[in-house]
């Protein structure tokens, strides 16, 4: 619902009284439309279909031969139905089985906001940014790393809605200050409320699970019936590599499965760690997990909708912490794409870095990662603003840099435009040999939208940037975290729809919510 009035006036108090104190500005922060980038040209394929499908078989070996630990015993008995062999938790899935599930899930579907002018296309060409999604703590400038809040996680959320380039509403970081039985309805209630963009459901718990599937209905308000016709809701499962299933993570594929909703399979296999030391090695076994739960995805409903997750990365070998940003991670993003394309999946990938402060290893790690999601095919980029201290931390700051890199990125998606008139021929006459195109007609028409206006980069020269206090990357997010804050406008929503969220929201915290004490 929009904030009342007297909230408004207050702010828009503050900000008159920022603009007449001088010295400190406020003005519009530059952004984007909204819209979903689409991909131009072809991904890059960085292996030959001959080595794609070596990874493939291999994958297969691995899953007949060795086979996964499946915790949950509903998700042993589904597989051992389809003529998996089952020994204890160990079930061998015969390539057979596997080989069926491929081509029955969509390799493009909607996803649906609330707000239908926020749902989305997921598969092919197109593509969506996701924010910072889980860490339990977070960082500011002005307040240093701690565990993180409720009220964090709706600042966060404040974000994704205020920016267009973020195209899902995620809470960024755990509100730790909240009790676990109920934590998943306060940040549900949050986003639903101060968002109208796709969601996220937790699958840590049947309950939680549960509650993030109704909690998308009602927000949209559509029925049952609807709502396994229409994906509105999407959980991450990742497998505990090497080659694990725990219980909930396969409740969650089994459950989404059957209310068709998005289910996002990605295996956490970091070479030398978790996964073979070798790429190779470690994308074998990522593709193996995801084709597990591929399987039993489609075996408990044909045709729901399914992304195929990548998130293979390197260890440190001297100190055993996770990389990113690397050439290894790179490579693994393009490599996964393949693999997703194989398979006529959509493709999940990430914007990450290892970096514990907002400097230049943030900055340049999260490029390389980008790039390589982009390049690799990447249809859902995770993580893609806010990530820091590989995951560990949501950081305020971080979360304004990266929204210059998506909208840069989205920007050179953009195809070039060859029209007449912007070919310039007529500027080019006009101007003549030794002139400049400062005045020029075909330039005054256009100058204020002819290119990409940065929110971070300062191209003044050094003495202009000097006189304004010599601004840096880092200080100039934490001025504009503050200002989104200040501007943020929470989306309508209709008060009987309202209403019904509040009351089931009210109702689940009074029954409990996810039983946790035991």
């Amino acid at each position: 619902m929009a904030k009342p009035k007297d909230d408004l006036t207050a702010r828009r108090r503050a900000r008159r009284e920022r603009r007449e104190a001088g010295g400190d500005a406020v003005t519009a922060i530059p952004q984007l439309p909204w819209s979903q980038p689409r991909r131009p040209f072809p991904p890059v394929d960085l292996i030959a279909a001959d080595q794609v499908e070596a990874i493939h078989q291999a994958s297969l070996n691995v899953l007949e031969e060795i086979g996964m630990q499946i915790l949950l015993p509903e998700g042993r008995a589904m597989l051992e139905k389809a003529g998996a062999l089952v020994d204890g938790e160990m079930v061998r899935i015969g390539r057979d089985i596997v080989e069926a599930s491929i081509g029955s899930a969509p390799e493009e579907f909607t996803w649906h906001a609330r707000n239908p002018d926020h749902s989305l296309r997921v598969g092919g060409p197109w593509i969506m940014f996701t924010p910072v999604g889980g860490p339990p703590n977070c960082s500011d400038l002005d307040n240093g790393r701690r565990p993180g809040t409720l009220a964090d996680g709706e600042n966060f959320l404040k974000f994704c809605q205020y920016f267009n380039i973020v195209h899902m509403a995620g809470q960024g970081v755990d509100a730790i200050d909240v009790h676990a039985s109920i934590r998943h309805l306060r940040i549900g209630h949050a986003r639903a409320t101060l968002t109208d963009k796709v969601g996220f459901a937790s699958s840590t718990g049947r309950h939680r699970l549960y509650d993030g599937i109704e909690m998308a209905r009602i927000a949209r308000g559509v029925g049952e019936d609807q709502l396994l016709d229409e994906p509105s809701v999407m959980t991450v499962v990742n497998t505990n590599s090497p080659l694990k299933l725990d219980g909930p993570m396969t409740m969650g594929i089994i459950e989404m499965a059957r209310m068709g909703q998005v289910c996002c399979v990605t295996p956490f296999t970091l070479a030398g760690a978790m996964a073979p030391v070798t790429m190779a090695g470690a994308l074998v076994e990522q593709n193996a997990e995801a084709l597990a739960g591929l399987t039993l995805h489609q075996l408990a409903r044909p045709g729901a909708p399914f992304i195929y997750g990548g998130f293979t990365s390197n260890v440190d070998m001297k100190s055993g912490a996770p990389a990113f940003g690397t050439p290894e991670y790179m490579k693994a993003c393009l490599v996964g794409g393949q693999l997703a394309r194989r398979y006529r999946l959509p493709y999940r990938t990430s914007n990450t870095n290892a970096a514990n402060a907002v400097d230049a290893q943030a900055a340049y790690e999260s490029v390389f990662s980008l790039w390589g999601a982009i390049m690799g095919g990447g249809n859902l980029i995770a993580h893609g603003a806010g990530w820091m201290e590989g995951g560990l931390v949501a950081s305020y700051e971080k979360f304004i840099v990266d929204i210059e890199l998506l909208q840069t990125v989205a920007e050179f998606l953009n195809p070039l435009d060859t029209s007449d008139a912007a070919l310039g021929l007529d500027a080019m006459r006009e101007v003549g040999p030794g002139g400049h195109f400062f005045g020029a007609q075909h330039t005054l028409e256009r100058y204020t939208s002819a290119f990409y206006a940065p929110l971070i980069s300062d191209w003044r020269n050094f003495e202009q940037w000097q006189a304004a206090g010599s601004p840096t990357a880092e200080k100039k997010a934490n001025k504009l975290w503050k200002q989104v804050l200040d501007e943020y406008e929470e989306p309508p929503m209709d008060p009987a729809i309202r209403d019904a969220f509040d009351s089931f929201i009210a109702r689940r915290i009074e029954e409990g919510g996810q039983p946790t004490d035991f």
